[in-house]
């Protein structure tokens, strides 16, 4: 059982003596043409890049993605980010008693609570059609994937049932706007939100740290949708294939722009509301994440995010104590 002060509790010059999780390593070499080790290293808190400088052979050797270490140094700040000076470091043993839940962060929300609330929207949608494409392809492992999975790897809902938590917030969004412009083909909305990220069940690997697969890399998220929805909706009976295009319109262009990934742009009333409720909800929970991790710094704003091109104003200078509260499990 980890029992340690999470890195978003820690400031600048404070002494690291943590176990952690290993993000991601790389061998960089400075201007003098000096190897350094490069790390990324996370906590349930937080992901923080790391350096170490010298006597590093035995750990470039021995660690990869997803090797629990213990880390020894300093936190320093760098160009306005947080990171971690090295002084030693080494593999996680048995001995320690850590394990890789300690580190992979999990969602607040209860899992039964939101399978149960997932269930109950899909029962509502009345075009057999989309009911029995969302039970095709929301079954079995990959059922189990898809209510598990991070919904990214670092910027939004970056935990354990994360992008359960993402789509369930989208669906009410889209629930929200269905209500206000009735023109809306609501169960097409629902579906296409339930299944904009269905992709990541393939794209993103969660079991010892967040990272992306092969075909994640190769393919991505939009196009694996993509290419799942096709293949399921062929398999079904008399599927209309406009019904069917709109549906793939609709994950298609969920990001937006082309610029952002998307193969094409929104072009429907439906595919607007998908785009906006995926910004909406992905925004606000890494903005939330941001506060939650420069709490302890000092002055009325975050660092510089370049994720989002900006520095964050903090919640606590106008009173609201609700982000201070742990964000985690």
């Amino acid at each position: 059982m980890l029992d340690q002060k999470e890195l978003a509790q820690l400031k600048v010059g404070d002494e690291v003596n943590h176990f952690l999780l290993l993000n991601k390593l790389e061998i960089k070499t400075t201007r003098t043409n000096k190897e350094y080790l490069n790390l990324e290293l996370r906590d349930k808190s937080m992901i923080v890049s790391a350096k170490m400088w010298d006597n590093f052979e035995a750990i470039k050797n021995s660690a990869a993605e997803g090797t629990i270490l213990k880390v020894s140094g300093n936190l320093e700040e760098f160009n306005n980010q947080l990171q971690i000076k090295i002084k030693s470091v080494r593999r996680a043993n048995e001995n320690d008693n850590v394990t890789h839940e300690d580190f992979l962060p999990k969602s607040k929300r209860n899992l039964d609570e939101m399978v149960l609330e997932l269930k109950d929207r899909i029962a509502k949608i009345s075009n057999e059609y989309l009911v029995q494409l969302l039970k095709n392809m929301l079954s079995g492992d990959t059922f189990q994937k898809y209510i598990s999975v991070p919904a990214g790897k670092a910027w939004h809902h970056a935990y354990i049932h994360g992008l359960l938590e993402h789509t369930l917030e989208i669906v009410k969004i889209c629930d929200l706007m269905c209500d206000i412009h009735p023109e809306l083909n609501r169960d097409l909305l629902i579906t296409g939100a339930l299944l904009h990220d269905f992709g990541k069940t393939e794209e993103l690997k969660y079991e010892t740290s967040f990272d992306y697969t092969d075909s994640g890399r190769l393919l991505g998220h939009i196009a694996i949708a993509a290419l799942r929805i096709d293949e399921t909706a062929n398999k079904i009976n008399g599927f209309p294939e406009k019904l069917k295009t709109l549906l793939l319109h609709l994950v298609l262009s969920h990001q937006g722009k082309l610029e952002q990934a998307s193969p094409v742009e929104p072009k429907t009333l439906e595919a607007i509301v998908l785009y906006h409720a995926d910004e909406l909800s992905a925004k606000t929970n890494a903005y939330k994440f941001a506060i939650k991790a420069d709490e302890e710094k000092e002055g009325n704003w975050t660092r510089f995010l370049p994720l989002a091109g900006t520095s964050l104003f903090t919640q606590s200078n106008y009173g609201s104590d609700s982000i201070k509260e742990s964000l985690f499990d």
